[in-house]
């Protein structure tokens, strides 16, 4: 899994898995899912992260850990 922020944008996006993107969908405002073919959430978008998390918890953020993600995973947002 990989954390990156950026704060051009003020968009932090979680990369869960390395499939290859396929669709995205906006589930709630700012909050968008990316899919690989098969249907797994590969990553997840927030828009106006900002709004949602402190300037000191942004400045953090970006970060990897390697770990195996089953397909199962829920999501909770």
């Amino acid at each position: 899994m990989r954390i990156r922020y950026d704060e051009k944008v003020d968009a932090l996006y979680i990369r869960l898995r390395e499939s290859k993107y396929f669709e995205s969908d906006e589930i709630k405002e700012g909050f968008i899912l990316d899919y690989d073919q098969e249907g797994n959430v590969v990553g997840i978008e927030i828009l106006d992260a900002s709004s949602y998390l402190s300037p000191e918890e942004l400045s953090s953020v970006s970060f990897e850990v390697k770990k195996a993600i089953s397909s199962k995973s829920a999501v909770p947002l």
